[in-house]
């Protein structure tokens, strides 16, 4: 459920095929800068209730999924 909320925040927000995003996709992959990245952040805190830190290990798109999932349990 935290993926496919994940993946269609994504396509919303860049206008990507949501089908073409998977959990190994990168963000770099997805053409977002560190601004994007920023926004991005912002709009699954507001979705899920969590907070969450950025740093270099959140790199694709199982990775901040996976740290929502940790964050909600």
């Amino acid at each position: 459920m935290v993926l496919e909320k994940v993946i269609a925040i994504l396509a919303d927000y860049n206008g990507a095929d949501a089908s073409t995003i998977k959990p190994e996709t990168t963000f770099a992959e997805l053409s977002f800068d560190s601004l994007d990245v920023a926004e991005l952040v912002m709009s699954l805190e507001d979705e899920f209730g969590v907070t969450i830190e950025m740093n270099e290990n959140l790199k694709t798109v199982g990775d901040i999924t996976k740290y929502i999932e940790e964050k909600l349990a």
